[in-house]
């Protein structure tokens, strides 16, 4: 007797109960789940889930699409989108084609933001919160850069009374304005892109600004921009360290910008924090640990002389201003029992 196939809901159960941070579906192949940050396939106590046909895949992704994404996915185009299941909480989606036919990844988001605290940030996080300037939360795909960030958001609505503009790709926590007015913007449904809804949020009266991520020049251009007018502007970029984020900034520009670019970059920023996430003792989760940049004089003079090299040996002994390398967070945490060795 053939295995009966799970519908999209009891699998996003599946995955929750399992601990999985992302559902992967792909015509051609088992569901796939995420765990402790390995590749497994989803089991039930039931039976196998059989492999998935694109029929079946393509009828699941429909009902969770709009018109204009399901347009745009039927064309053959990737579409970012966000959904909600009841009882279950909010997913980020990114539905594809490939070789085999269709294929979904989706990741869960918490119906609750954590509190800095409950995610161990570093301390100094509030006070740089309470300057203007660029704040950057970086690390490689799937480090919790999203959750770092809402909870620097939430921390803002409940501490301080501000206009609060955020550009997510797609909305992924829902904030409610508490102290702060929040207007969360979605590019694609909202506005067409980071740089289009981030000229425009200069013109809607904001104090803090977030950019989903960092994606070409223009946006980055922009960014550096409002921080340089007197807004905080809290952005994410894909990138492994603080040192790595600076190149990364500077390296978008043509050659004749570099050195006009360093200058503004070394004014503007006020702070990096560079994470990854390392299983807990438990077993039963994973935990973000920070390295962490504080834009000091010493730190703007070595960014303005393109002296980027030099950035690991300030956070070394950087201490007194609150600033870690990734191996010292690494063994605080472990020493406090955080994460496994």
């Amino acid at each position: 007797m053939p295995t009966t196939a799970l519908t999209l809901n009891e699998l996003l159960s599946l995955a929750l109960a399992q601990q999985a941070s992302d559902l992967h579906l792909s015509a051609g192949r088992v569901p796939m789940a995420r765990i402790q940050g390995v590749m497994v396939a989803l089991h039930s106590d039931a039976a196998p889930h059989p492999v998935l046909d694109h029929d079946t895949l393509r009828g699941m992704l429909v009902k969770l699409m709009d018109e204009a994404q399901h347009t745009q996915f039927m064309q053959g185009q990737e579409v970012d989108f966000a959904f909600a299941v009841p009882e279950l909480g909010r997913f980020r989606a990114n539905a594809f084609m490939h070789q085999q036919g269709c294929g979904i990844v989706m990741r869960h988001i918490p119906c609750t933001t954590p509190a800095l605290d409950v995610l161990h940030a570093p301390q100094v996080l509030t006070v740089l919160l309470q300057q203007v300037g660029l704040l950057l939360v970086t690390g490689p795909t799937g480090s919790g850069k999203s959750t770092t960030l809402a909870a620097l958001v939430q921390y803002l609505n409940t501490h301080t009374q501000q206009h609060i503009v955020t550009l997510e790709d797609p909305i992924e926590f829902v904030h409610a304005s508490d102290r702060c007015l929040i207007t969360q913007r979605e590019i694609g449904a909202h506005s067409h892109s980071f740089a289009n809804a981030l000229r425009a949020a200069l013109r809607e009266d904001p104090d803090v600004i977030l950019v989903g991520e960092l994606r070409d020049l223009e946006t980055i251009r922009l960014a550096l921009t409002a921080a340089e007018t007197g807004h905080l502007v809290l952005a994410s970029l894909h990138t492994r360290s603080a040192a790595a984020t600076v190149d990364r900034i500077v390296d978008v520009f043509d050659a004749h910008e570099k050195a006009l670019v360093r200058t503004q970059l070394s004014d503007a920023l006020i702070g990096v924090v560079s994470q990854m996430l390392r299983p807990t003792p438990s077993g039963d989760g994973r935990m973000a640990v920070f390295e962490t940049l504080v834009a000091t004089p010493a730190i703007r003079h070595l960014i303005r002389e393109g002296k980027t090299a030099q950035i690991q040996s300030a956070l070394q002994t950087g201490a007194a201003h609150g600033m870690q390398t990734m191996a010292q967070a690494l063994q605080a945490a472990r020493d406090s029992g955080r994460v496994v060795a």
